[in-house]
């Protein structure tokens, strides 16, 4: 009998751009894993040039849980460039407060998920954030992810394509610190 997973069984660490050569091959093969089914798309296959991109960014912010010595998942991303926010294009007027962390990415290992896990990651990358506003994309065509996300706070306010290959993303928007707390 497979023992149950739980995300409280997980140690979190934090890591900077510093770090990215440390931690680069651990976000690619977590991602791999989370992916695995869709990894023959095009722009799946670029992940490691994302890495890279945000990665390289000297206010890149990341956090990955571990299992023993096995990362099972992550989050990252950095604070937005003024008047560049994924949200800009969709708020007219923009937020009184619109210093912004635009949260880029959120992998969890397949055996991992529904464990609480990529809300534990999320929650450590954005409660220790003193910006604003948290931004994402989300994927149009997984609206179950979309769900998460407004679970956890975040409102939809457009939709954007940022690449040519890449998927029609909602692009959502919360105030920061998310409301809540980590459920069980």
């Amino acid at each position: 009998m497979e023992q149950s997973l739980s995300a409280a069984d997980l140690v979190v660490r934090r890591f900077s751009n510093k770090d990215l050569a440390q931690i680069r091959q651990a976000l690619i093969d977590v991602h791999a894993d989370a992916y695995a089914n869709a990894m023959d798309d095009e722009f799946n296959q670029h992940f490691p040039w994302f890495v890279d991109h945000w990665g390289g960014n000297p206010d890149f912010d990341c956090v990955i849980a571990y299992d023993g010595g096995e990362a099972v998942a992550f989050a990252y991303g950095a604070p937005s460039t003024a008047y560049r926010e994924w949200w800009r294009e969709h708020l007219d007027p923009a937020p009184e407060k619109s210093r912004t962390f635009s949260y880029s990415e959120l992998a969890v290992r397949t055996k991992w998920r529904k464990t609480g896990t990529a809300e534990l990651v999320t929650r450590a990358l954005l409660d220790e954030r003193d910006e604003d506003l948290v931004v994402l994309l989300v994927d149009t065509e997984h609206p179950r992810v979309q769900s998460m996300y407004e679970s956890w706070g975040f409102r939809r306010v457009g939709q954007r394509q940022p690449f040519p290959d890449s998927p029609v993303y909602a692009v959502m928007l919360a105030e920061l610190p998310l409301a809540g707390g980590v459920r069980d």
